[in-house]
């Protein structure tokens, strides 16, 4: 698969085939994804692979705002809780900012780090969606998340039981412009 075939062809999925998902494939996904970029190669994604009950409590508690997200998160075999390390990039040791994004950056290098895994999962044939819409404070104190990381997304991930077709895309021309 080409980068091309991939970026393409991975869809956001919503419903999973009810087949676990091996551990090492799991650590193979974390590996493609660590070599996702970050600032000043600050790597501050951290993964927690979660299942069972600890995932359902995580559907039912934490969705109550959206709950065809906990409906998601319930049918997948397995949620990726994508954590960021707080106060390092975009920072420089001092702790002030390098740029006036400020904090901001931390969530931009978690963002390239949950594409880089969707991405990586989905040549591994396996399905996912990000979801941004859930309660972080309930989330964290369930997985006891350390002070100094914070939750950017949840990713249900599992063998894909849809083909959604690809939404409709806007032209080059509305996203693209050249200046001199």
């Amino acid at each position: 698969m080409t980068a091309k075939e991939c970026i393409k062809g991975r869809r956001s999925i919503r419903k999973y085939r009810d087949t676990p998902i091996d551990h090492a494939l799991i650590g193979e996904i974390v590996e493609t994804a660590s070599y996702s970029p970050s600032w000043k190669h600050s790597q501050i994604a951290r993964y927690i692979a979660v299942e069972g009950e600890l995932k359902n409590q995580i559907a039912k508690e934490c969705t109550q705002m959206f709950p065809p997200n906990g409906a998601i998160i319930e049918n997948a075999p397995m949620l990726i809780v994508l954590t960021y390390i707080k106060g390092r990039s975009g920072f420089e040791r001092d702790g002030s900012f390098t740029t006036a994004k400020g904090a901001s950056w931390q969530i931009f290098d978690a963002g390239i780090a949950s594409q880089s895994f969707c991405l990586a999962a989905h040549e591994k044939g396996l399905g996912t969606v990000i979801m941004g819409i859930f309660d972080e404070a309930k989330a964290a104190s369930l997985l006891k998340i350390p002070e100094n990381q914070e939750i950017a997304a949840l990713i249900p991930i599992g063998y894909a039981a849809e083909e959604p077709a690809a939404p409709r895309r806007k032209p080059v021309e509305d996203l693209l412009s050249f200046r001199q």
